[in-house]
């Protein structure tokens, strides 16, 4: 559809009115214009079967602009620019230049003459002519691989350990007490890798003391430094628990993997922090930053296993808060995608940063506490992002965390791209709980969509009764229109919700409210088929014979959609079977013309009468003819008893007339069956036959002339331009003029 809101010109009528004798000699293709008013909205289809009835260019161009004055200056804007332009080019032109020179003299409010008319190049809602391609990537799955291989943790495999258990306690005495001199002499028949009954080896010993030396001077014989104890701990290990910092210094230095872990899934670094040594947990921070960059491990590590107290020593200790690993991830991630709220809260006390993708993570987290804690603890939160977390708790009707937002300071009135409020959005998908929440923190309840929808048009659009009734009861206007001027009873209509139509009009929403086309709910119920909004409009005493700007009622659209319960509802509220549109149409006119003989038995049974003629001169009896619509015909003939069966229209043409120029053979059987004049003449003094010759519809020539029973189709009238049907069928170019011709001469016994 059209805006009507862009351009309002009444002197585009007289512009019309003015120049008419020129624009009825001056459009050459009124087919073709009418095509393209069509295709812009301005006349419906069916206008092409009411202009078919025009044999001459002029006079299919004087009813053209008659019918556009009468619906209004929209049409007469529209004729005008695209379609005008677009079918007769040098015409507009002419009447732009008249306009032109019109404007120069006047110089008043008419200036605004036809709007965009006097715009060069304006185009009206024009569609582009670009073709997009789509640009499809092939996905590629780039797998990351490990920054960095992760050491295996050596374990005291076959090769590893030592051919022998070492029986004699003597030489693990020697090594604890650090006596160098005597390893020295002892060693030379003894292996470096001996184990004692604890499985551990000399550098163990030689770790939990402390003795440096000794250390060393086992590490160049080649001991090992990974082999693990009885509980699975490496000398790193002890060095670290007994808070001998130069001793896992040493070990670090010549190789030891400072991430092994016991039996127990301890690292040295745990066993540090259990026994306080702090000196010795900033040693292993300062070799993992060292080693590693800013990819540090054991705060990750402690996120992952929910250690919030390592965490807490680690950060005071000088591990990196934001630090990240080798897959990109920082601590605070790995801990909120767990969901372990308390490390998480260690984490953001410390400062850890929150970024749009931590974000989401705790948002997305299964569980809620930990968005919450996000809000709670972390310094700073960026807006965007709160922002960002409430239309998402909107959508996902997460109302505890929209109260969060909101308490936290997050702005409850801020736009999403498509420019609307959390509230707005709350309305629109029927999120009660969260629109609650919002309108009692204080959401703005003024605030409109780009379409100028109030919250209230949205709710009721969404059928949210709950959000519709706490509107209504904050204040919010039941009448306030939108920009198609349709109040939220004309949504309700359109959208078949019934249960608002009471609350709405208890709230003081007009039930007969109109819109620019002074279309009333009740129409746009009746144009829609909602029977159950229609019902409850009628119930709140609805005008069921209102009429738009067209002149239409309710029962117009319904009889117009074949909706059978629609027309019997607003018929039983006396809806006016004979009312008559701006082109004096009744339902039943409009019931023929779509194809409803359902529904013309229904408005006949109401006294719709039969022979009611349009602008045209038309009844409902030529439009049923004009599709062919047996079964309707059947149903007016048998209603009027027959006696309206050659009421003729403004061009003196009868229903058989009209099936004849149509093709309809069956329709014209059944018509001459019931008594219909075979050799009727019409303005142009053509009979039946010489239409259904015209039209080159060989069926119906066959059906007219095969007529056996009273009077026979003529086969020597001759028309207004003193041609006999033959002589008109010669001059035809259709496919089936070869036929028609040839029986047209046997019939005249003109051949065998």
């Amino acid at each position: 559809m059209h805006s009507t809101s862009l351009f309002t010109n009444p002197y585009a009528i007289e512009v019309l009115q003015t120049k008419r004798d020129e624009l009825v000699e001056g459009i050459h293709d009124p087919d073709h214009l009418l095509n393209c008013l069509i295709d812009n909205g301005i006349f419906s289809p069916e206008k092409k079967m009411v202009m078919s009835f025009y044999r001459t260019r002029t006079d299919k161009n004087s009813r053209l602009l008659d019918t556009l004055i009468s619906q209004g200056e929209r049409a007469c804007r529209l004729f005008f620019y695209p379609c005008l332009k677009q079918v007769e080019p040098k015409l507009y032109d002419k009447m732009r230049k008249y306009v032109s020179e019109v404007n120069e003299s006047i110089r008043d409010a008419r200036r605004q003459l036809i709007g965009y008319l006097l715009e060069k190049d304006k185009a009206w809602l024009e569609k582009s002519c670009e073709q997009y391609q789509e640009e499809r990537e092939s996905p590629r799955r780039k797998r990351q691989g490990a920054s960095k291989k992760k050491r295996k943790e050596t374990q005291l495999s076959r090769a590893a350990k030592p051919r022998k258990r070492h029986s004699d306690n003597g030489i693990f005495d020697i090594a604890a007490k650090g006596y160098l001199s005597e390893l020295e002499k002892t060693m030379k028949d003894n292996d470096i890798n001996a184990l004692n009954s604890s499985n551990e080896t000399l550098l163990h010993v030689a770790a939990s003391k402390g003795h440096l030396t000794i250390m060393e001077y086992l590490i160049s014989k080649g001991a090992k430094l990974d082999v693990m104890d009885l509980k699975g701990r490496t000398p790193l290990h002890r060095a670290a628990e007994k808070g001998h910092g130069d001793a896992a210094e040493v070990l670090l230095h010549y190789g030891a993997h400072m991430y092994s872990l016991d039996k127990e899934g301890k690292t040295p670094l745990h066993l540090a922090a259990q026994n306080n040594h702090s000196h010795v947990l900033k040693m292993f921070l300062r070799e993992e930053a060292r080693s590693k960059g800013n990819q540090p491990n054991f705060l990750h590590m402690a996120a992952l296993k929910d250690e919030s107290s390592l965490a807490k020593t680690l950060l005071k200790c000088g591990a990196s808060v934001d630090g990240k690993d080798g897959r990109g991830q920082t601590a605070l991630s790995y801990a909120i995608s767990q969901g372990f709220e308390s490390t998480v809260k260690v984490l953001l006390e410390a400062g850890a940063s929150v970024d749009s993708n931590v974000a989401e993570r705790a948002f997305n987290s299964s569980h809620p506490s930990i968005f919450k804690a996000l809000l709670e603890y972390s310094k700073g939160l960026p807006s965007d992002i709160m922002q960002s977390a409430l239309f998402k708790a909107v959508q996902k009707n997460r109302h505890g965390i929209v109260a969060a937002l909101a308490d936290r300071g997050t702005d409850i009135n801020a736009y999403n791209e498509k420019h609307y409020t959390p509230l707005l959005l709350a309305c629109e998908t029927d999120k009660a709980e969260t629109a609650e929440v919002l309108i009692n923190k204080g959401a703005n309840l003024g605030i409109r969509t780009p379409a100028s929808d109030t919250a209230l048009h949205l709710a009721v659009r969404a059928g949210a009764a709950s959000i519709a009734k706490l509107l209504l009861c904050k204040g919010l206007e039941a009448n306030a229109t939108n920009q198609a001027d349709e109040t939220p009873l004309h949504v309700a209509a359109l959208h078949n919700k019934g249960a608002l139509v009471g609350p709405l009009v208890n709230a003081g929403a007009k039930i007969n409210a109109v819109t620019k086309e002074f279309v009333t709910p009740l129409h746009t119920a009746s144009q829609r088929g909602n029977a159950e909004v229609a019902l409850q409009l009628l119930h709140h005493k609805a005008n069921v014979n209102a009429k738009d700007k067209q002149l239409k009622s309710p029962l117009h659209f319904a009889s117009e959609r074949g909706d059978k319960t629609m027309v019997e509802l607003l018929l039983n509220a006396n809806a006016d079977p004979n009312a008559q549109d701006k082109e004096k149409k009744t339902a039943l006119h409009a019931a023929a013309l779509r194809g409803h003989p359902n529904i013309v038995q229904v408005l006949l049974a109401k006294r719709g009468r039969l022979g009611v003629k349009d602008m045209d001169g038309c009844t409902p009896m030529h439009y049923a003819a004009v599709r062919g619509n047996i079964e309707t015909v059947k149903i007016l003939l048998t209603a009027g008893k027959k006696k309206n069966i050659d009421d003729r229209n403004i061009w003196r043409k009868t229903a058989l007339h009209i099936a004849a120029e149509h093709g309809h053979g069956d329709l014209i059987h059944l018509l001459l069956s019931a008594g219909a004049a075979i050799n009727a003449l019409d303005n142009n003094k053509d009979t039946p036959l010489h239409c259904a010759c015209k039209a080159g519809h060989f069926n119906a020539v066959n059906a007219l002339t095969n007529w056996s029973q009273g009077e026979k189709a003529n086969l020597l009238a001759a028309n207004s331009l003193k041609k006999t049907p033959l002589q008109v069928a010669e001059l035809n170019r259709t496919e089936d003029q070869a036929q028609i011709v040839a029986l047209l001469r046997k019939k005249m016994l003109m051949t065998k």
